[in-house]
């Protein structure tokens, strides 16, 4: 008798449809026979990871022992970086470890887990895999409207999900738009916001952007996360972290699994954290391609959503499926966005010089032809 696994699954994992990344460069070079694809569908740094990084790296000889399971010479560092006591800091595989964590922590089947329309996917998925109810909010100018989720607070209701900037969007919420709203929210709710991108959000270009890392104090129902993904370049090494009270932190340690973080992920993300050159040219390198970006689009006709982080969401006014397919075929991946709720949206890295260019080149090839 064949068993269906199916009904075997839990009910919250039967609903999830699995996480789709963006296609990886080697795959679609060869499946369309091109040589040297862009990848501006992840929200990579074009720059790669840091000098310093790098070199650290070369150091670490002892793979055969087990990394530090504490990872206690990264936490420091990252204590002195926001200036909080090390029992805030919680290590994880990626941040999105850190958003699994929390649900798995202090969501039962059936709790309430609040979250933007447009919200960053892996949210509904971390609610869904413990059996949580997701509670999708409608956005407000493609964002968070926190007034729409301090409606939707109830006595089910066991963690909020805020990402500042948000992805796939790139709008962003000011810290009294968020102080007021911590002020709103029950403490027995947690409110997660999601800072990976905050590194690029600073305050000289995008003023009132806050650091809630500082909050802590104020909000102990507050857990923020980080991630080196993103500005630092170590995507392909996965470490990001959560500060929160230290009682919080207590708990999420508690279903953390042992040595979630490498010996090689910890020893890079702590020579990253000093090389402030690499983060400024990044954030330089950005912030002049978003600019041109934005200039094209403009140029074009083409919408677009103002972003706080390192991509862009660019609006073609209908169905932009056939649009992201023309372009992997001439060697430019981008990331479609229908999942999101957004299917007349592709959402663009922001690359190098030559890369934005590229794009560029192939997307008005490509409109000549997709009409």
């Amino acid at each position: 008798m064949s068993v269906n696994l199916y009904d075997l699954a839990t009910p919250g994992v039967q609903k999830i449809s699995p996480y789709q990344p963006g296609r990886p460069a080697e795959e679609v070079a060869a499946e369309f026979g091109i040589d040297k694809p862009v990848k501006l569908a992840s929200n990579e740094n074009p720059l790669g990871p840091s000098l310093l990084a790098l070199n650290a790296m070369q150091a670490v000889h002892d793979l055969a022992r087990y990394p530090d399971g504490s990872g206690a010479a990264l936490k420091n560092k990252i204590a002195v970086r926001h200036q909080l006591d090390v029992a805030c800091i919680t290590l994880g595989n990626g941040s999105n470890d850190i958003l699994e964590l929390i649900t798995r922590a202090f969501v039962n089947p059936g709790d309430e887990v609040i979250f933007s329309q447009h919200a960053f996917a892996v949210y509904p998925l971390a609610t869904l895999a413990v059996s949580g109810k997701p509670v999708e909010t409608t956005a407000l100018n493609w964002g968070n409207d926190l007034q729409a989720i301090v409606e939707a607070i109830t006595d089910r209701s066991k963690v909020i999900f805020i990402a500042n900037p948000n992805n796939p969007t790139g709008t962003w919420l000011t810290g009294a738009e968020l102080k007021s709203f911590m002020d709103q929210v029950p403490q027995q709710v947690i409110v997660v916001i999601d800072e990976a991108y905050a590194e690029y959000a600073t305050e000289d270009a995008y003023p009132g952007y806050p650091d809630c890392t500082q909050w802590l104090s104020d909000y102990p129902n507050l857990l923020v996360t980080r991630t080196f993904s993103k500005i630092f370049g170590l995507a392909g090494l996965r470490v990001g972290y959560g500060v929160s009270s230290p009682e919080l932190a207590d708990f999420l340690n508690r279903v953390r699994q042992p040595f979630n973080v490498n010996s090689l992920a910890l020893i890079a993300a702590e020579a990253a954290l000093d090389d402030d050159h690499h983060v400024k040219r990044s954030r330089e390198m950005n912030r002049a391609g978003m600019v041109y970006l934005a200039a094209a689009c403009k140029t074009r006709g083409l919408g677009f959503i103002p972003s706080a982080g390192n991509f862009l969401a660019i609006d073609f006014s209908r169905p932009a499926e056939g649009i992201f397919k023309s372009m992997m075929q001439q060697g430019v991946i981008v990331r479609p966005i229908s999942n999101y709720g957004m299917p007349d949206f592709l959402r663009v890295t922001i690359g190098t010089e030559d890369e934005n260019r590229r794009f560029i080149e192939v997307l008005d090839r490509v409109m000549e032809t997709d009409v």
